[in-house]
């Protein structure tokens, strides 16, 4: 533990004096934790440009017709026109991503037909006050009645009620609580999202610590691809000649970017922002909240270019300016919640000393040291890796969201690290483009300037991690600090304050939520349900046990991480160095962050920076060392109880052989193998985007369902009342991952799937 004193508490009782309040520290041991997520899901249905919704839908749009004509009459570019006519023909592999399906609602049972019913009401609740006023964009122009059209996560909600209605037909009723579990299947800005079926204890008794989280997990995406596998018969989409297909994938598809080129912001909303018809109590003011949230980032983007002339990243006229209308939406990661059972019983009871506003101040200073650990997951256990040409090196484009995240002294060291990591120099000088692009292709190619290849591309193009003003930090502990800076960012164009605050770990409260905990929101993808989320679960744990044990022994307060931007900035900076690859980040000499001192005194190969006066600069390999070395000397016996020495060592050698075992390499070499080239240098953004869908749609899409049907042989084993043979789960899992289940294959296997989540969800009750 530090061995100066800790500073003194800001006014009032200390962390320390909140901690005791409750009698028992939160966190102090596994069995205190329980774990929840939520997965963003990619759709796609794959099919012929004249059977899907998608392509039809533009090309029957006044904006398609307008476009058209406008052409036609010079009164506009004709590049807009050949974009969108790409677009609609050129798609060799009839993959339509994000595309919603149509389907004849006299194919719904009447349990179906009743959760259809009740998603098309204004009001879930209150019947009486008649349908949505949007209902014409559900049905298919110039088709009778019954023809419907709808965005997928709808359509597996559907399949969800539709299984249980035909279940129990068949003599074979679901269990008691699938039709509970509807709630569990949404939406989100665009992609189809599920949470949790049930609260997994951290660990069960001689198991792994995120073992039952990941059996979760597992079993939530195998029920959700057969949902999908079942709505394709048993809608009639397969016979339609539409395939929906569900799968992990963290970037926006590089067709969609395109295609965002060439529409208007309103016309992409009107694609592609989901309309909310999953489950939402007011699925209309939902929807209103999505577009609200695209109108705020797209408008965002635009006053990034201001902030990079304002640091001095932009120093001439020549700005390629963001397109309207951002794509950032259609990101998709897994938000993994932590919950205390301790913290929980102690503001639900009413009987504890312990309040709301104790909560707040402890979950605040939580959160920002568990923030200082944000590399020990970015790139070794989730990932979204990305290639960047050389055309893309202009600051305003690569950067992205990062002038609203970092401060500008740490965004101009981020972007001149970035700038000579990535391959991007001629006779030893970096160049960066000029603008137009034919004469940045052409001297790309001339000069070989192959561009970067960063970590995961989706923390840069999304804003995970608003920065607070000097006026209103975020994180000081007190009550309403998020609105006031939410008020600050609206008026200096950044944010709208009717939004939630983006941050990459969100504080749950009790009297919100119904417990209270910590969700960590910058998760992209993991490749590996059991080799990588489960490891993951158990580390950030450990860490947030760490960060309460430190609040608890007054070894450090809120004033020892200081609330101003600068100090803010400085603890985020190695999460985007780890996002982007870079080897080093900047700390300033004379940081008045304790915390990051302690750090630094365990991290070899600290320099004093020559180019940047008054800073370090640090290795983010040796600074991730770093902090496994802090958890090995502040807390052995939390390590002891999140995983032992095992759980650092699989950390450290994510570290130290990358190549082998961090998730960010081990994605990069799949992709690049997908692709048939030797390395990710032979391929240029566009090609090394397309490989990674493809591989994400294809191969990680079946070693998901691999892992899955293993996690369910395992609950079947230990669970007489689920009776199937290993040979019908072996046909099963091809039938499911080769993308042929027929209707029968496809209900039995989410028969399956309710059978074993609700015997994991009684089982994990009484453990």
């Amino acid at each position: 533990m530090p061995t100066d004193p800790p500073a003194p508490p800001r006014g009032g009782a200390s962390l320390a004096d909140i901690v005791r309040r409750l009698g028992e520290i939160p966190f102090a041991s596994a069995s205190d934790v329980s774990v929840g997520s939520e997965d963003e899901l990619q759709s796609a249905v794959l099919g012929d440009a004249s059977r899907v919704d998608l392509p039809l839908t533009i090309r029957a749009s006044s904006f398609y017709e307008n476009a058209m004509r406008r052409i036609s009459s010079g009164a506009a570019s004709e590049k807009i026109g050949s974009g969108i006519q790409h677009y609609l023909s050129d798609n060799v592999d009839g993959v339509w991503e994000h595309s919603w399906v149509r389907f004849s609602a006299e194919r719904l049972n009447d349990a179906a037909r009743g959760e259809f019913d009740s998603n098309l009401l204004e009001r879930r609740a209150d019947p009486s006050r008649g349908l949505r006023s949007d209902l014409h964009r559900f049905r298919v122009p110039g088709d009778d009645s019954s023809a419907v059209r709808l965005p997928a996560s709808a359509v597996i909600r559907l399949s969800l009620a539709q299984a249980i209605g035909e279940l129990a037909a068949m003599g074979r009723p679901a269990p008691a609580n699938a039709i509970g579990l509807l709630q569990h299947f949404g939406n989100d800005n665009t992609s189809p999202e599920t949470a949790s079926c049930y609260v997994a204890p951290l660990r069960t008794a001689g198991g792994q610590c995120g073992e039952p989280t990941t059996r979760e997990t597992s079993l939530r995406y195998l029920l959700t691809a057969a949902l999908a596998g079942y709505a394709n018969d048993s809608l009639g989409l397969h016979a339609s000649g539409q395939d929906l297909q569900v799968y992990f994938s963290p970037h926006p598809p590089m067709r969609l970017a395109e295609l965002n080129d060439c529409v208007s912001d309103a016309f992409y909303r009107e694609l592609f922002m989901n309309p909310c018809v999953a489950g939402w109590e007011d699925g209309q003011a939902k929807h209103r909240y999505m577009e609200l949230c695209h109108q705020v980032l797209s408008r965002s983007r635009l006053s990034a270019v201001a902030k990079l002339r304002e640091a001095g990243i932009i120093v001439n006229d020549l700005v390629l300016l963001p397109v309207f209308s951002s794509i950032s939406l259609a990101n998709n990661g897994t938000h993994v919640s932590f919950g205390s059972r301790s913290l929980t019983h102690a503001l639900a009871s009413g009987t504890s000393e312990f309040r709301a506003a104790d909560e707040k101040r402890l979950g605040d200073f939580v959160t920002k040291v568990t923030e200082h650990f944000l590399p020990l997951t970015t790139g070794l256990y989730s990932a979204a890796p990305m290639r960047l040409d050389f055309m893309d090196f202009h600051p305003e484009r690569a950067l992205g969201f990062l002038p609203h995240q970092l401060d500008y002294s740490n965004l101009r060291q981020l972007w001149q690290q970035w700038k000579e990591k990535a391959r991007i120099g001629i006779f030893g000088r970096v160049a960066t483009p000029f603008g137009p692009r034919l004469v940045d292709r052409f001297i790309g190619r001339v000069a070989r300037l192959r561009g970067d290849l960063v970590v995961d591309g989706r923390l840069l193009d999304y804003p995970v991690a608003l920065l607070s003003t000097d006026r209103s930090p975020a994180l000081n502990g007190e009550e309403g600090n998020s609105e006031r800076l939410k008020a600050d960012l609206t008026s200096l164009g950044v944010f709208d304050e009717r939004m939630s605050l983006y941050v990459p770990i969100r504080q749950r409260r009790e009297q919100t939520m119904g417990f209270s905990g910590f969700e960590m929101r910058h998760h992209s993808l993991f490749e590996s349900f059991t080799g990588d989320l489960t490891p993951a679960v158990a580390l950030e744990a450990l860490i947030v046990a760490l960060a309460l044990r430190y609040a608890e022994s007054g070894a450090y307060d809120h004033r020892d991480i200081p609330d101003t931007p600068l100090v803010e900035s400085e603890r985020r900076f190695p999460f985007f160095a780890s996002a982007i690859g870079l080897p080093c980040f900047y700390v300033h000499s004379r940081t008045p962050n304790r915390l990051i001192k302690r750090i630094l005194a365990l991290t070899d190969g600290v320099t004093l920076s020559r180019r940047h006066r008054s800073y370090l600069k640090v290795p983010l390999d040796g600074w991730r060392l770093a902090l496994l070395a802090v958890l090995r000397a502040d807390a052995p016996d939390l390590v002891e109880q999140y995983g032992g020495e095992a759980l650092l060592k699989d950390c450290e050698r994510r570290i130290t052989a990358p190549s082998e075992y961090a998730a960010g390499p081990r994605l990069t070499k799949a992709i690049v193998e997908n692709a048939g080239a030797s390395n990710a240098w032979e391929l240029d953004h566009r090609d090394f985007g397309e490989a990674a869908e493809h591989y994400y749609r294809n191969t990680l899409r079946a070693r998901h369902l691999k892992e899955a049907f293993t996690e369910l042989a395992r609950v079947v084993g230990r669970h007489d009342g689920i009776a199937v043979r290993p040979d019908e789960l072996r046909a099963l899992e091809r039938a499911l991952t080769q993308g042929r289940a027929r209707e029968g294959e496809a209900l039995r296997t989410v028969e399956l799937a309710l059978a074993a989540i609700a015997s994991e969800a009684v089982r994990v009750s009484r453990a």
